[in-house]
């Protein structure tokens, strides 16, 4: 049976195959996976590999994520060695350490020799312990050695982002000695690579060739004369900051050098595209004070995670009670006010959380930094001026029609402009703060914000209607 990555065929070539895995938004359609779920219940295995060896690994890893956990016992075990290789670091994080719970380390341990090292320490290092030395033990002690020393670096590091298969050649060689090498290397070559680095003597980088300039240049041109400068990357170096350099300089792949400044590995940019991604839902998650969460999550994992932060949110809320028990006097007498303290709520709160976004972005990014802080919170501040000018006739004529009393509309209306004045210099100085801290902007932002244009709110809009109504 033939698998078929798209659902965008004529009526003839449908009727040529079982069934189409994908739908034309490259999701898997509902009907495949039912048909993995029948073979799974019936226990038939090579229903199953017929079905599932045509796959990507990213499209079999997808629909890891659509199985219960029972059916992935069964799936798993008859998926060939080389395509869960190239499965299992595209899995979700607890849908992976599953997995490998229940896959022999024999066979695990013929899968990785499959990977390149950089992806065969990221699944070893989900392994428990004595697992973990099963597998390693099974394993030539050549890709064992390269995966334990993957392994001796910090896990948000370069050196544990690395791939150690790397191409280079001496600052000597000429274009067709390197060609040559290239040629003879076949399966010891690295998978994939795109620069061939030149090293001196002491296997320090000196520059770098694209394989496209390599293959363009004549046989007789040396490699120094045509080679690029190189942005190397430290072994020790966070994996956040390669990110960035990545993405400031537009590169494919960078070398990783050790604190001598020799080549001991690459980093290539499908790495890089996978920690932005990483990074990226880590900041929106905790933004929104939620944990990490996938859909292998358990609903106790997902509880743990996410009641804390409902617990603060909860203390926080009570500052916001508090400032409006000072006003019971106040209430009393004005009712209307009652009606109007959620509009100052929701609106205080969605401009804090506008220049918090903007501002963790720009952190993120490097676009903000000390040299124009001082800027950016003087454009923050004339924004949320303009914004308070613009709804402040708004909110305050339809209170004044509303309540037939125009003094409730000026007092909501200048209530607004101060609050959006509150919550951009919250939004900005927050985040800030807690960068200068070095503490995780984005971590905390959101409830603080929240919290200080409730408070301030409150606060303003109902000083200002004790001041002016009574």
């Amino acid at each position: 049976m033939t698998i078929t990555a798209k659902a965008s065929l004529t009526p003839s070539q449908t009727n040529e195959i079982d069934h189409v895995a994908l739908d034309e938004d490259y999701v898997l359609t509902a009907a495949f996976v039912e048909k993995v779920v029948d073979a799974s219940d019936a226990g038939d295995g090579l229903k199953l590999r017929s079905l599932l060896e045509d796959l990507h690994p990213a499209d079999v890893a997808d629909l890891m994520g659509f199985l219960t956990a029972e059916h992935r016992t069964v799936v798993v075990l008859w998926l060939p060695p080389d395509l869960l290789a190239e499965t299992l670091p595209e899995l979700d994080d607890n849908i992976r350490e599953e997995v490998l719970e229940r896959v022999p380390h024999l066979t695990l341990a013929e899968a990785l020799q499959e990977l390149d090292s950089d992806d065969a320490a990221a699944v070893v290092e989900d392994l428990e312990d004595d697992q973990r030395e099963r597998v390693l033990a099974a394993m030539p002690e050549i890709d064992r050695a390269a995966i334990e020393n993957s392994l001796r670096y910090d896990e948000d590091s370069a050196g544990r982002l690395m791939q150690r298969e790397v191409m280079a050649a001496p600052s000597f060689w000429n274009v067709g000695d390197t060609i040559d090498h290239i040629r003879k290397q076949g399966e010891d070559l690295p998978e994939l690579f795109f620069d061939i680095y030149v090293v001196d003597p002491s296997n320090k980088p000196v520059g770098g060739l694209p394989v496209s300039g390599l293959l363009r240049a004549a046989r007789t041109i040396a490699l120094i004369d045509i080679m690029e400068p190189i942005n190397a990357i430290a072994v020790d170096q966070d994996q956040e900051e390669v990110a960035y350099i990545f993405e400031k300089y537009h590169l494919i792949s960078a070398p990783v050098v050790d604190a001598a400044g020799r080549l001991v590995g690459q980093i290539t940019v499908d790495d890089i595209v996978n920690i932005i991604q990483e990074e990226n839902r880590e900041d929106i998650l905790r933004l929104a004070g939620v944990s990490d969460e996938d859909r292998g999550s358990s609903v106790s994992e997902i509880v743990r995670g996410r009641v804390p932060w409902l617990a603060i949110n909860l203390g926080t809320a009570v500052l916001g009670s508090i400032v409006i028990s000072w006003f019971e006097v106040t209430i009393a007498q004005i009712v209307a006010l009652v009606i109007l303290l959620p509009i100052v709520s929701a609106i205080g709160g969605n401009a804090g959380t506008q220049a918090l976004t903007v501002t963790v972005r720009a952190l993120a990014t490097r676009e903000l930094n000390s040299s124009n802080a001082a800027r950016t919170f003087r454009r923050e501040l004339a924004v949320g001026l303009a914004n308070g000018l613009v709804l402040a006739p708004l909110i305050g004529t339809a209170a004044g029609l509303w309540f037939r009393d125009w003094r409730i509309g000026a007092v909501i209306g200048m209530a607004m402009v101060l609050n959006l004045l509150v919550a951009a210099t919250v939004g900005v100085l927050t985040p800030l703060t807690l960068s200068r801290l070095k503490f995780d902007p984005a971590v905390s932002s959101a409830v603080f914000v929240t919290a200080t244009t409730d408070f301030f709110g409150f606060l303003i809009f109902l000083g200002l209607a004790s001041i002016v109504l009574l």
